[in-house]
């Protein structure tokens, strides 16, 4: 991803914190947030301290027969003493990175786990969609119930 030096996150964001970028194919959702409850920026009334601020970048791909991805990355910026945090512009850098390290992750746990399914014979008789005993042992075939203790 490519750092606008003349944003102070890295990007131009919208009055509400949130951009819409491209990277590695994917529209990607930023959102930069305090962790406050409140609508005015500024220290806790009892800690003293400004609220950390998040980053955060997500998104979500739609593939065949309605399966659906997503990435998900979150940075969180501390406020350092009694001062707020300080724009960070290589947070939304780190949070599309880990949000596409995520999808990533997830893609493969999607194959593995398709991967434990056997493919429906075709025949019309279900067949073929219960767990390869060879690969999940953990599942009776003739009881289709959990064998573990």
């Amino acid at each position: 991803m490519d750092i606008d030096p003349t944003q102070p996150w890295g990007l131009a964001i919208d009055y509400a914190g949130r951009a819409t970028l491209t990277e590695s194919g994917h529209t990607i959702h930023v959102n930069v947030s305090d962790t406050s409850l409140s609508s005015v920026i500024g220290p806790d009334s009892i800690s003293g301290t400004y609220s950390a601020v998040n980053v955060t970048a997500q998104f979500t791909e739609t593939g065949e027969g309605g399966a659906v991805l997503r990435g998900t990355g979150r940075i969180t910026i501390m406020p350092v003493g009694a001062d707020p945090v300080v724009p960070d512009r290589t947070a939304v850098q780190r949070a599309v990175a880990a949000a596409l390290t995520d999808f990533a992750t997830n893609a493969a746990a999607y194959v593995a786990l398709c991967a434990q399914w056997q493919q429906d014979d075709g025949n019309g008789d279900g067949d073929g969609t219960t767990p390869d005993p060879e690969t999940d042992p953990v599942t009776d075939p003739e009881t289709d119930r959990d064998t573990t203790d």
